[in-house]
């Protein structure tokens, strides 16, 4: 893809790529208050969701140092524990919790991902930085400074996910939270454009993590640490750039040996349009259902159908799923389902479940649901098959519908409505309808794991968009943490 001479050692100008994510992160003032807002439940979502998976062993197991007694005093706290610990592995403990349950934000074009997973390493750093401020006497970072770099850090990963879909080569969507998150802290951390094109080229250098946990037959709980891991390593980067470590200016282009020519079948990245607050302003929310997004609106369908179909299951004949293209190449999967990183990525599980039982939580893919014998029975009778207007949908720009219908035929001849969602609750054409049901996910999350007193301050809080932008990131952190 380079036209640069292979044998020169002259160093060439910084990608394009690079360049660009620099002058975003440094030049942009993001001035759409709708950002801002949307960021502000954005936040509160995404430590509903962290929250939610302290509930759950396999997380916490992970969570703390990682070497026995590593901790940082005055370093960065982990939201619902007593953790402190360095930046980057305090990130990794909030990047891990927040993508535990796969009910975070998403955002689905050519490629897909989780844009708040960049919240692990965003936190970390301003809580660290922020202490760091006010124990020298210095001003500490405020909330706004925090969603800026969200809304920065879901541009970047939103935007290159446009048309690049690194899923088809192989890769992971970590990939992005890796960059994102390595673009926004160089810049929280005071770096300069040209640290900010070292860190980020670095970051891409990384390559990919292979997809292989995401997909039978080695589907399992990785895929639930990935994105601490990654936005983890964005810290690291960030870190790294700030000592003054060179960067590697066609990282991207190289021929070669560059990034796209290595993993990415030689072809450059494409940008349809410039970073500004888009992403953030059209994101994505689970509300209702941790469930892999491309089955959201399955799952919304089959929730109707419960009332006719939980008596009969033993009568039915057939469920008829259509879905989009990607819902059928990344969730349609037969046969024994091992763990709940295999089931939240099946489709027809997450039909089976609401159609059995009327709803679908993060409890429902633990073995004692999972091994009710109806389940399967339903799983088996089921046929998934594309929509082509539901994939046309998904991919136009001015929709980013998520299409399913459900439709239930029995063995006597007879038949359920074909239930049809085009767009889930948590999409932006029904911000209106969901963003009620976003802070009672996020009330119901924190409740009884905080004080009462601290719990209180904390919901007022966040339910004063001015009161919450101006207040101090440590201050902001205390309410979030065990004395």
């Amino acid at each position: 893809m380079s036209s640069v001479d292979i044998r020169s050692a002259k160093r060439p100008p910084p990608d394009a790529v690079l360049a660009s994510i620099a002058d975003y992160v440094i030049g942009c003032e993001i001035t759409s208050e709708v950002a801002y807002e949307t960021a502000r439940y954005c936040l509160m979502d995404t430590l509903a969701c962290g929250f939610q998976a302290l509930d759950y062993a396999a997380c916490t197991k992970l969570m703390g140092p990682v070497v026995p007694g590593a901790t940082m005093p005055g370093g960065s706290r982990v939201p619902g524990t007593s953790w402190e610990l360095d930046p980057v592995q305090g990130a990794f403990n909030i990047g891990a919790m927040i993508r535990w349950l796969d009910f975070n934000d998403t955002w689905l074009a050519a490629e897909w991902g989780h844009p708040s997973d960049n919240l692990g390493g965003i936190l970390a750093v301003a809580d660290y930085l922020s202490r760091k401020a006010a124990a020298e006497g210095r001003d500490p970072l405020s909330v706004r400074d925090v969603l800026t770099a969200m809304i920065k850090a879901h541009e970047i990963q939103g935007v290159i996910a446009l048309e690049n879909s690194f899923n088809r080569v192989g890769l992971d969507h970590v990939l992005l939270v890796r960059i994102a998150t390595t673009a926004v802290v160089t810049g929280m951390l005071g770096g300069n454009r040209e640290q900010i094109i070292n860190a980020v080229s670095n970051a891409w250098i990384d390559g990919g993590a292979l997809r292989t946990y995401r997909h039978a037959p080695n589907t399992g709980s990785r895929k639930s640490w990935a994105a601490g891991d990654a936005t983890s390593r964005g810290v690291r980067h960030a870190l790294i750039a700030m000592t003054g470590e060179m960067g590697y200016p066609s990282a991207l282009s190289a021929a070669g040996w560059g990034f796209c020519d290595v993993l990415f079948d030689g072809k450059p990245l494409s940008f349809p349009q410039e970073y500004g607050s888009y992403v953030m302003e059209n994101v994505l929310f689970k509300i209702s259902f941790p469930a892999e997004f491309h089955a959201q609106t399955a799952v919304e369908a089959a929730m109707e159908l419960h009332a006719e179909v939980a008596d009969r299951v033993d009568e039915v004949k057939e469920v008829l799923i259509e879905t989009q293209e990607p819902g059928v190449r990344i969730i349609d999967k037969t046969g024994p389902l091992d763990n709940p990183a295999d089931r939240d990525h099946c489709i027809q599980y997450m039909v089976a479940v609401p159609l059995v039982f009327g709803r679908l939580t993060a409890a429902d893919y633990e073995d004692d649901v999972a091994s009710d014998s109806r389940v399967d029975a339903l799983r088996d009778k089921m046929r998934v098959k594309e929509n082509g207007r539901f994939t046309r949908d998904y991919y136009d720009a001015e929709k980013r519908y998520i299409g399913n219908a459900v439709q239930v035929f029995f063995k006597d001849g007879t038949a359920t409505a074909r239930v049809e969602v085009e767009f889930p609750i948590g999409h932006r054409k029904r911000r209106q309808e969901g963003i009620p049901v976003l802070v009672s996910k996020f009330e119901s999350s924190l409740a009884g794991k905080l004080a009462t007193g601290q719990f209180d301050r904390l919901t007022d809080l966040c339910a004063d968009q001015a009161g919450l932008e101006k207040t101090p990131v440590d201050d902001f952190m205390a309410l979030l943490v065990k004395a």
